[in-house]
């Protein structure tokens, strides 16, 4: 068990370097993709030090159900023991690139649970990122929940 979860943080950190600081050929899109990417592996594990490092410090965040946070606050609530995701799945995402401004949109399902009742959301997100000195960090996150079908 430990291997797998050592195994894990290792993809992670390797995932988020390149996503940061890019791979040859990649260009800003695809950076931004393993952004989001890294992002949802580190929502999903509660990898606190991984999102910190991919939230600006003056990031916000704004949840499914309006609540809105500080980047502290976020990373208080994600590290929060009533809050226990099991899987975080991304698709359909699309990335407009501004030169040092990204906007990613996409849709996500999510299932877990918290305060120990389970949930299963589906919703639409957009994330925005911005290239300082040639980092990438995301500055504002906003979800919705979609109804269900």
């Amino acid at each position: 068990m430990r291997v797998a979860i050592v195994g894990c943080l290792i993809l992670l950190a390797t995932s988020l370097v390149l996503a940061q600081y890019g791979s040859p050929g990649g260009g800003d899109e695809g950076r931004i993709l393993s952004l989001e990417n890294a992002k949802r592996q580190a929502k999903e594990h509660k990898d606190t030090k991984a999102l910190d490092d991919l939230f600006a410090d003056t990031a916000v965040y704004t949840d499914d159900d309006g609540t809105f946070m500080t980047k502290g606050e976020f990373l208080k609530n994600v590290a929060s023991p009533a809050n226990h995701p099991e899987q975080i799945v991304i698709e359909a995402v699309t990335v407009h690139s501004y030169g040092v401004t990204a906007i990613a949109t996409g849709l996500y399902r999510e299932k877990g649970s918290l305060n120990g009742k389970p949930y299963q959301h589906r919703g639409r997100f957009t994330d925005t990122w911005i290239s300082q000195n040639g980092v990438w960090q995301c500055v504002a996150s906003q979800s919705t929940l979609m109804p269900a079908k």
